[in-house]
């Protein structure tokens, strides 16, 4: 992805430099109260004006962006701070964050990559949190005037053009594979023409809208606020498979915005906002960790 490339294209150095290498080579851009949501590291990284020490810079992915745009102007008001998002693939955000890239805050779409820097040590507020949680949906184009598909009739199907995610490189893809792989083990080491690849559940809906493919499966928080397909079978696997979304203070976090970072971490965890995540599509948790 550009995100990856444009990292990758910084000389990282050893231990504990990373991080100050980052912030000494990338100016960040500054964010008023009025918060400016930006897409990918190039959002964040603006070509203008020295670090804003204030600013609190959050890795995220692409699901909790729409119910963004009402929690992060009630995290700005109320605590008068300004935030940075920096919105990509879990997987990419945790491998850049091991690296040393500059962020104080990580939500994942899932667990997994939150424990591995966990286990590693690399993070400041003790285990990941559980924030948000969604499951998995078939999901087709609204304009389609095909009947709604089962997930149990999809994957035989050669005919029926199924996008999925990658599980080399994205959250989601680890998790459908998991799925898949409770209905037919073999299913995921099998090569098929009629299987699409993609990062993440937007590039899925995009393949769908494009016609490129039939059916996707894809997190049902962002069929529900993707605006381009309809959901076709809510429950793919057979039964409901929960995926808990995990959020951390990294180590990368800056010791200026420290506090902040910490506070933010507990304002996810809050009732009210628990609510509002329902609002955007989230399922309810029995506990919210």
């Amino acid at each position: 992805m550009q995100d990856s490339r444009l990292l990758q294209m910084i000389h990282l150095t050893p231990a504990h430099d990373r991080a100050r290498k980052w912030h000494s080579m990338l100016n960040i851009r500054s964010v008023s109260l009025t918060v400016g949501l930006v897409s990918g590291l190039a959002g964040v990284f603006g070509t203008s004006g020295l670090a804003q020490a204030e600013s609190l810079t959050i890795g995220a992915p692409p699901s909790i962006r729409a119910a963004f745009t009402e929690i992060l102007p009630i995290f700005e008001r109320e605590y008068g701070a300004s935030v940075n998002v920096v919105y990509a693939p879990s997987k990419s955000l945790s491998r850049q964050i091991e690296q040393g890239a500059p962020i104080d805050v990580f939500l994942a779409a899932g667990i997994d990559d939150v424990a591995h820097l966990y286990k590693k040590g690399l993070t400041l507020n003790g285990k990941p949190r559980i924030y948000a949680q969604t499951s998995l949906a078939l999901v087709m184009s609204t304009d389609s005037l095909a009947t709604l598909v089962a997930f149990h009739n999809a994957p035989p199907n050669r005919t029926t053009r199924i996008a999925l995610g990658d599980p080399r490189i994205s959250a989601l893809g680890e998790v459908t594979a998991r799925a898949l792989s409770r209905v037919n083990p073999a299913y995921m080491n099998t090569s098929r023409s009629n299987i699409l690849y993609a990062p993440h559940s937007e590039d899925i809906i995009q393949l769908i809208h494009a016609g490129k493919a039939d059916v996707g499966l894809v997190y049902r928080v962002d069929a529900i606020n993707g605006g381009q397909v309809r959901i076709s079978d809510e429950t793919p696997a057979g039964t409901y498979v929960p995926v808990k979304f995990g959020q951390t203070v990294v180590w990368t976090c800056r010791e200026s915005v420290r506090e902040i970072a910490t506070e933010f971490s507990d304002f996810l965890m809050t009732p009210r906002i628990q609510k509002l995540l329902l609002n955007y599509g989230f399922d309810a948790m029995e506990s919210n960790g």
